[in-house]
């Protein structure tokens, strides 16, 4: 295999991990602000 074509092939596997990665980022923060407002909600009607 040339090293032209292998380079190509790594480079769009980074791409696509990368983007991977910025998905699995959003979904994370995205999370932590959902458990946040729970708690708040939680702690602001609280007994």
């Amino acid at each position: 295999m040339p090293d032209a074509e292998r380079e190509r092939q790594r480079r769009a596997l980074e791409t696509k991990n990368e983007r991977h990665m910025w998905w699995w980022l959003a979904y994370f923060l995205f999370g932590i602000h959902i458990v946040a407002f729970v708690m708040i909600y939680a702690v602001l009607h609280a007994k």
